[in-house]
């Protein structure tokens, strides 16, 4: 039987508006926006992200957003249990240093590979691609990183007649917030992070751990948080918060203590480099033009006393939309994105610690004049080497292992019952190095 030619020139005009409307019908189900889920933290600088991503929706009309914004420990919870379950809720997710190599090593991550040429790889801060890195392969693109420093008033200093040095110690920090406090006025000596979790009081408490000669693990893996440097340590925290800090200092974490100092109720804030830009900020601070800043402390040794952490992109490897997801991580850690935001809230506000030629633009040496600080700060802190006695991991501000997500948070939350007068630094150290002991040696890291 001879087949029929058929082409739409053989059709009457009925049957062509038929095949038309069937193909105008049938376009937009071909057509559809791959939607992108993204799960991260409700600080400023990623609000303000959500903020702009319509203008890569516009440029991307094939891709939709979905934002899930969560806070910071809820966010941790929810990225570990979807990456660890292999659940696919999410196509990129906001990690950090901690994260990023060991999920990688794990093949939980789709590698940052075959980055287009305009990205300029090379212009971010190596630091901060070797932090997000496994074997030299790059698993997260970093959107900003961050150290830590000192913050304070300098109007409230001037007043007092103090000067702060630009290496403080955390015996003049105390002097300092002994003579700036005046709980009358609702004015602290100085607000410092309190909130449990591995990544919020325990990130600031062990940069006070290690410049106070501690570590949590000796080379052999036994804990050591039941030690005079963890005691006198903590028994400083505690007491310099419950004296000079603000009513409420154990629920209070990193967005907490920003809107404190913002509003002018903190006369020394210890806390990430990355709220400088918020703080000196006219539209978000109220001592926009009061803000001073110096190093983070010291006491018995200069080591481990400033932390290195990264905010970063990452796609999991159960993403149905990992083209569209890298397309979208690339956008908002690339130039571009950074140019948005200083059209947007100003150059001292633009994600800080990625890029070197941000560093080098003369418009954001000129409205960030801690800029150059804080990138020394960043290349200056060493995961390899931060306490004043060996140990067997990597990390400054936390333990480069799995299980201390778990016992890390166990600590703080005793660390925070201390700070709420809810328990005694000896029962607190007492049980965070039996929580720490037992689960190094549940996975087998003790011999």
């Amino acid at each position: 039987m001879k087949r029929a030619n058929f082409t739409l020139k053989n059709l009457p005009m009925r049957s062509l508006a038929l095949a038309a409307f069937t193909v105008a019908a049938i376009a937009p189900i071909a057509a559809k926006a791959a939607t992108v889920t993204i799960a991260t933290l409700n600080n400023p600088d990623m609000i303000e992200l959500k903020k702009l991503s319509p203008a890569f929706e516009k440029a991307n009309p094939d891709i939709q957003l979905k934002w899930v914004i969560l806070e910071e420990n809820v966010l941790r919870q929810r990225a570990t249990t979807d990456i660890t379950t292999n659940s696919g809720q999410f196509d990129v997710m906001a990690i950090g240093t901690y994260e990023a190599p060991q999920w990688g090593k794990r093949g939980w991550l789709a590698p940052m590979d075959n980055l287009p040429a305009s990205y300029d790889l090379d212009d971010v801060v190596k630091t901060a691609r070797d932090g997000l890195s496994y074997n030299g392969q790059l698993y997260a693109l970093p959107f900003y990183v961050e150290s830590s420093m000192t913050y304070y008033r300098k109007d409230l200093f001037e007043a007092a007649g103090l000067k702060m040095p630009d290496q403080p110690t955390y015996d003049q920090i105390k002097q300092f917030a002994d003579k700036l406090t005046d709980k009358s006025k609702g004015q602290y000596g100085i607000c410092l992070r309190g909130k449990a979790g591995w990544g919020e009081n325990m990130a600031f408490f062990s940069t006070v751990v290690n410049t106070y000669g501690g570590r949590w693990f000796d080379e052999k893996w036994q804990a050591q948080l039941n030690t005079p440097e963890w005691h006198k340590a903590l028994t400083f925290y505690s007491d310099l918060l419950k004296t000079d800090g603000p009513p409420g200092a154990s629920s209070n974490g990193f967005n907490e203590n920003l809107t404190l100092m913002s509003s002018g109720k903190c006369a020394m804030w210890i806390d990430a480099t990355v709220a400088a830009g918020m703080l000196y900020n006219k539209a978000q601070s109220q001592v926009a033009d009061k803000i001073g800043f110096a190093a983070a402390p010291v006491a018995v040794t200069p080591k481990g006393n400033h932390w290195l952490w990264s905010w970063s992109l990452a796609i999991p490897k159960t993403s149905k939309s990992q083209d569209a997801a890298k397309k979208f991580a690339t956008w908002a850690t690339s130039k571009e994105y950074i140019e948005l935001v200083a059209k947007d809230e100003g150059w001292a506000s633009v994600p800080p610690g990625t890029r070197k030629s941000t560093y080098a633009n003369p418009e954001y040496k000129k409205a960030a004049p801690f800029g150059d600080f804080v990138l020394s700060a960043i290349e200056s802190a060493s995961p390899t080497d931060a306490t004043l006695q060996k140990v067997p991991y990597t990390g400054v501000q936390f333990v480069g292992i799995p299980e201390f997500q778990s016992f890390g948070t166990v600590v703080g939350q005793s660390i925070a019952g201390v700070v709420a007068g809810q328990t005694t630094v000896d029962a607190a150290l007492t049980a965070g190095n039996a929580a720490a002991n037992r689960a190094v040696k549940q996975a087998g890291y003790q011999k």
